[in-house]
């Protein structure tokens, strides 16, 4: 197993990194959604919005079977995978749909052999990587994007949901 990384493992701390954006997101005090530190920035819920809609997206499309995204037509395949909902969402939907979007790309990415794992696809800045490679990729996209919405969250003043939960076991 020399350098092997378990797909249950990279799959089960999807899970807990997802369940914190979640948190995160209705950690947010009502009406501030829309709040960004500087204008040439996202907004909170744009954030927490870009993470939705591209981690179903890429997941989606690896499932699907494409194997290269490195193609012009790889922002318009985006949107074709996307969940079909509304463009603005309340924080609770939005950390509703965040749960249910991921548990439903993890129960189907359980699903397939691990050949599928294995196969070698084509990223869209033209780097070759294995299927799982790509989803640890999609997971540390998310990370990245948690960690602004935890740094919007600590500029209103509140203590994110890691901290907390290391607090507590004190």
């Amino acid at each position: 197993m020399g350098g092997m990384v378990r797909l249950e493992t990279v799959l089960e701390s999807w899970r807990t990194i997802r369940q914190d954006t979640a948190q995160t997101v209705e950690d947010m005090p009502a009406g501030e959604m829309d709040f960004k530190p500087v204008p040439e920035v996202m907004s909170f819920g744009e954030i927490a919005r870009h993470v939705l809609d591209a981690s179903h997206a890429l997941t989606g499309i690896l499932l699907a079977g494409v194997d290269n995204l490195a193609t012009p037509e790889f922002r318009k395949m985006v949107k074709e995978y996307v969940r079909p909902l509304p463009e603005k969402l309340d924080a609770a939907t939005l950390a509703a749909e965040l749960r249910s979007s991921l548990e439903e790309r993890l129960a189907e990415l359980a699903r397939q052999p691990a050949e599928f794992f294995a196969g070698i696809i084509t990223r869209f800045d033209g780097q070759r990587v294995t299927r799982l490679e790509m989803i640890q990729f999609i997971k540390e996209h998310e990370l990245t994007h948690r960690q602004q919405l935890f740094l919007y969250l600590r500029m209103k003043g509140i203590v994110p949901v890691t901290t907390r939960r290391r607090q507590a076991k004190k």
